[in-house]
């Protein structure tokens, strides 16, 4: 079968670049890291040009492609029955923020059209450098001393809008803030309201795209997450194992609080916010 050119182009660079014969101009041209990815993006290109060419081609071939293909898309969770899922207990939420974090897990939040697997969270104790509570009681931390299962919705840096699930008893100051999600419903709308057409993990790591996502302003605090309609937490299943490391940008507070291990994500799921290096695998549930 007759070789297209694409290939042949694509074979002669690769034969040359193991033979030694490198483009001088190209290579002082492109910094390392440039190079490396012009090395990926060529062996990508030869793996689908054998690929396409030969169908009995090599798997390891086969493989790359198909890797290749994971990173342009992440899996998106399978919708459970909503109609069978209930809104959670107020008490639910009754208890210190620290344990309250990976409880949230896998559950799920439902505005609208709108579901969210929580994948990813942080724990603010009201004695914790950290913690808005640090502050005192003021108009804008109110909801924050309020009964647990209630939304502490506020501005960061006057831009993103950040949500917390209030923690504890009332008058405490604690909370979880919601870092990432994994889409379940209302795909559309979340890429709409997120202005991006795409389904990888960027559309919903960060909790900043939390609150984009969900269509949320600073209204929204105060209001009850165990009550049906509006704003909702459901019930979700639980994961098999959770990764737990240092919170992302506190580093302003005490050193007990920057190394306390407070940031919970569900292991294995690609719905995750850098840095993912600092997480690691929990010993015990």
């Amino acid at each position: 079968m007759a070789v297209n050119d694409d290939v042949e182009n694509v074979r002669r660079s690769s034969r040359l670049a193991s033979q030694g014969e490198v483009d001088w101009e190209e290579k002082f041209a492109l910094s390392r890291s440039s190079q490396e990815q012009a090395k990926k993006i060529r062996r990508k290109r030869i793996s689908m040009a054998i690929c396409s060419e030969n169908p009995a081609a090599p798997k390891k071939n086969v493989v790359y492609v198909r890797r290749a293909e994971r990173e342009e898309q992440a899996p998106i969770c399978k919708t459970p029955n909503l109609k069978e899922v209930l809104p959670l207990k107020q008490s639910f939420f009754e208890c210190d923020a620290v344990d309250l974090a990976p409880r949230l897990l896998g559950k799920l939040l439902r505005r609208e059209d709108v579901v969210l697997q929580i994948t990813e969270v942080e724990a603010y104790r009201q004695d914790d450098t950290a913690c808005h509570a640090r502050f005192g009681k003021t108009p804008r931390t109110a909801p924050l001393f309020g009964q647990g299962g209630h939304a502490y919705v506020y501005l960061c840096y006057g831009l993103h809008v950040m949500l917390n699930v209030v923690a504890d008893k009332d008058g405490v100051g604690a909370a979880v803030l919601i870092r990432s999600c994994a889409p379940v419903s209302g795909l559309e709308t979340i890429q709409t309201r997120r202005k991006q057409q795409t389904i990888k993990p960027i559309l919903l790591t960060g909790p900043g795209k939390i609150g984009q996502a969900l269509g949320l302003t600073t209204q929204w605090s105060s209001h009850p997450l165990f009550s049906p309609g509006g704003l909702e937490i459901l019930d979700g299943s639980s994961p098999d194992a959770i990764l737990v490391g240092p919170r992302v940008g506190i580093e302003y507070a005490l050193p007990k609080d920057v190394i306390a291990l407070w940031r919970f994500a569900i292991a294995g799921t690609p719905w995750v916010s850098a840095p993912r290096n600092t997480l690691q695998l929990q010993k015990h549930l």
